[in-house]
């Protein structure tokens, strides 16, 4: 005998009561829109990295905003400088797919990469000292405005209640003349600041296609324990209001 439809749906959970329970941590993406985002790849015709990460995170962001709560930093155009184009576009909130694909989608790729001056940022925008929580870094190569990547990765580490940075190189590469980046080590320098995903638990991913990219960021913003329900979310917007 069928059991009525509305104790069916109470047998099961609903993902969000899921992961309310299980991924309660917010998350701050921090992302890159420094010049070299424009670049066109060897094999991807005429898409610039700006324009395949736009299409990563147009798709991985319905299978994972119903997991936390995400907010956004973005550095590299506007500012009165190459490197000080760093802005919080929002704090974590509910429901942010939408904010944050429009917020990356206004990127308008200039500058240089202040990426451990935006990690901080982010980390501050957590209350990093008082509460748990996630970074993100998205980024296509190394700090290149003097920060210290390591040096903070360390003070996170200490001071921090429970935050973990996850590093994402998107079709990274690494400038091994680097006058203004005094950690990089040019005989063991790695395409990005990984020592901050080392220092605090988090994961370093290398990504090279779209494809990769999304899973990257389906690996670190998404839950675990109903990880296996994201990839099947519809794409078609209507369904996330």
């Amino acid at each position: 005998m069928r059991l009525p439809l509305l104790l069916c749906a109470l047998a099961l959970p609903a993902p969000h009561a899921v992961a309310s329970a299980n991924c309660a941590a917010d998350a701050m993406i921090v992302f890159d829109g420094s010049a070299s985002m424009s670049e066109i790849g060897f094999d991807t015709g005429d898409a610039t990295r700006i324009v395949e990460a736009r299409e990563a995170v147009r798709d991985v962001m319905p299978r994972v905003e119903a997991f936390r709560r995400i907010g956004l930093v973005t550095y590299g155009p506007g500012g009165v400088s190459s490197c000080a184009g760093v802005e919080i576009k929002f704090p974590p909130r509910e429901r942010a797919g939408l904010d944050v694909i429009a917020g990356i989608d206004a990127l308008r790729p200039e500058g240089l990469t202040p990426l451990t001056r935006s990690v901080a940022m982010a980390a501050e925008v957590l209350d990093y000292q008082d509460k748990p929580g996630i970074v993100v870094l998205v980024t296509d190569g190394n700090e290149t405005c003097g920060g210290r990547p390591c040096a903070l990765a360390s003070e996170l580490a200490a001071q921090s209640a429970d935050l973990t940075v996850h590093v994402i190189g998107f079709r990274a590469v690494v400038d091994f003349f680097a006058w203004n980046n005094p950690e990089q080590d040019p005989h063991t320098a790695t395409t990005v600041a990984r020592c901050l995903a080392d220092e605090t638990g988090g994961r370093f991913v290398s990504t090279e296609t779209v494809e990769e990219l999304v899973a990257a960021l389906q690996e670190t913003l998404g839950c675990a324990v109903i990880g296996q329900l994201t990839p099947e979310f519809p794409r078609d917007r209507s369904y996330w209001r």
